[in-house]
């Protein structure tokens, strides 16, 4: 199988505090299979990464979740940083936002923190998963088998631990588009 995801569109759902590896190289994997891809956020303009234990680079918004059509999108992918998921977790928005992608059976990759937005979007439940170190409670008591692994795909969804995992991440995350 190649890595040709032309005329796939993926969106990226993310805000401020996003953990900037996850968002910044699954983008560019995704880009140079080909693929389209749109920077979803709570905000209109900027949002601001995270680096570590700094603020870092700024990645323009291409469309807000509230105005943004999930039926447009073949692939969802939900980055880590703590302040970013645990922010999107408590928008309904953004939450009816992934809840669409499962229900419509897309990809969904998610990474480190990435996976608190699917427990909220009732995503988790009899799925083998892996994710940061400290979701792994939170995992287990939505119904998520929890593992310790580089990246996990189960079905339509492909997770990882953190940003040492991304290029496993972004190969299965293309696999796993293609194959849908």
């Amino acid at each position: 199988m190649t890595n040709d995801l032309h005329g796939k569109k993926i969106a990226i759902l993310a805000t401020d505090g996003f953990e900037e590896d996850e968002l910044l190289q699954p983008l560019v994997a995704l880009e140079k299979a080909g693929a389209e891809v749109d920077i979803v956020s709570l905000k209109t303009g900027w949002i601001k990464g995270w680096k570590t234990d700094h603020w870092s680079d700024e990645v323009a918004v291409d469309v807000t979740v509230k105005k943004a059509d999930s039926g447009l999108y073949d692939a969802l992918v939900l980055p880590g940083g703590v302040m970013n998921p645990d922010k999107l977790r408590a928008d309904r928005d953004a939450v009816r936002f992934v809840k669409d992608f499962v229900e419509a059976k897309k990809p969904i990759g998610a990474i480190c923190h990435g996976p608190w937005t699917l427990i909220d979007a009732g995503a988790v439940e009899g799925r083998t998963m892996t994710s940061w170190k400290s979701l792994e409670m939170d995992l287990t008591n939505a119904g998520a088998k929890w593992v310790d692994q580089e990246c996990v795909v189960d079905g339509m969804l492909v997770t990882s631990r953190k940003p040492d995992d991304l290029p496993a991440f972004n190969e299965k995350l293309i696999e796993t588009i293609q194959a849908a």
